[in-house]
């Protein structure tokens, strides 16, 4: 029987699958990340992404957004 979860809220306090868990390996990738990377690091990583994306939101043309009930 295969058993689906979202992580992200029932797995606040802590993995509920344990060694059945999907998400294991990534886990271990993340910590070894964390472990390996210095923090000035992450935080160069986390400002180059966010100047991509916010040089990625000011060239593309604006999005319209139509009302549902417009649409009648």
């Amino acid at each position: 029987m295969e058993t689906t979860v979202n992580c992200a809220t029932q797995c606040i306090d802590g993995c509920i699958l344990g060694e059945r868990c999907p998400n294991r390996d990534y886990a271990a990738t993340a910590s070894q990340f964390i472990n390996d990377v210095s923090l000035d690091t992450m935080h160069e990583i986390a400002e180059a992404a966010l100047r991509k994306k916010s040089m990625t939101a000011a060239t593309e043309e604006p999005k319209w957004v139509i009302p549902d009930f417009l649409d009648n």
